[in-house]
């Protein structure tokens, strides 16, 4: 090893280490109610960043959080309410055996339900009709590993080749979630994006930045041919050592929180902690 990189390598730790004395960590909570309410009310963000990046598609499209509390039940969006309107006093609880108060999205039950049974270290599961996971998913082609954003998703990330219309039985249901097995993310062919985290903001995350790689291969696939050629693909070895940079849960939870802050910018509303004490109503303005 040279002495530049041997000095290079020195210094990359250097600020590592002093960016993890400042590095911010999940929330802790002092009863499982109010953990209840941070996700319902951080489900609730992640619907209204889904909403102003034009994620919606009439009707369709869902993203479930596990219950805390009830670890096989999950909370979900009503039926026909847009993203953008969504507060957690809006969101459904789906218990197998009881009916929640307001219409609920057959397709959501059918795919979510089953993704939580299948996989119980997913806390939280998106699955829309966005633009370009859309458009690409009528490919059927798997995504590839033309730039550092897509190394994400480096062997972490499956296609569904079957479409077999709206998922309305509990069968096509299974039929994803087994297709999904360990990844954390389907392309469901002529269909969408499937995206399946420990975490909201993970989910979140992972989810714009598989829209935005299937909108660079798009690009890139269309501009390449237009040349009489192909992209330039990333090597294996690179693709695998930058996705365990960029790929991991932890990087999925901390690149979502700009999202986060972008919204409560915008909108001026906090999470109030309870320090302790279970409420029903936990949005204040923020300073």
């Amino acid at each position: 090893m040279s002495a530049t990189n041997s000095n290079t390598q020195s210094v990359a730790k250097s600020i590592d280490e002093h960016n993890l004395s400042f590095a911010p960590k999940p929330p802790t909570f002092t009863t499982k109610g109010e953990e209840r309410e941070w996700l319902k009310f951080r489900l609730a963000q992640a619907f209204r960043i889904f909403g102003h990046l034009g994620y919606n598609e009439g009707v369709a499209g869902h993203i479930t959080v596990r219950d805390p509390i009830k670890p096989d039940c999950f909370w979900v969006n009503p039926f026909g309410l847009h993203f953008s309107l969504i507060h957690p006093s809006d969101l459904l609880l789906v218990e197998k055996d009881s009916s929640p108060r307001r219409m609920l999205n057959t397709a959501a039950y059918m795919i979510h339900s089953a993704v939580h049974v299948a996989r119980p270290d997913v806390v939280c599961a998106a699955h829309t009709h966005s633009m370009h996971g859309k458009a690409f998913s009528a490919l059927g082609i798997p995504l590839d590993m033309l730039n550092q954003d897509s190394c994400a998703f480096y062997d972490d990330i499956v296609v569904y080749s079957q479409f077999n219309g709206i998922v309305l039985d509990e069968e096509e249901g299974d039929h994803i979630a087994q297709a999904l097995g360990s990844k954390k993310a389907a392309i469901l062919q002529n269909h969408g994006l499937l995206v399946a985290t420990n975490t909201i903001e993970a989910t979140v995350f992972f989810y714009i930045a598989l829209e935005r790689a299937c909108q660079a291969q798009l690009l890139a696939d269309a501009a390449a041919g237009a040349r009489g050629g192909r992209p330039i693909r990333i090597p294996d070895e690179e693709a695998l050592k930058t996705s365990k940079m960029n790929g991991n849960m932890a990087a999925g939870w901390f690149q979502a929180l700009p999202e986060f802050q972008l919204l409560e910018a915008r909108e001026g509303v906090t999470f109030a902690f309870n320090k302790g004490k279970d409420t029903k109503d936990d949005l204040k303005p923020s300073n």
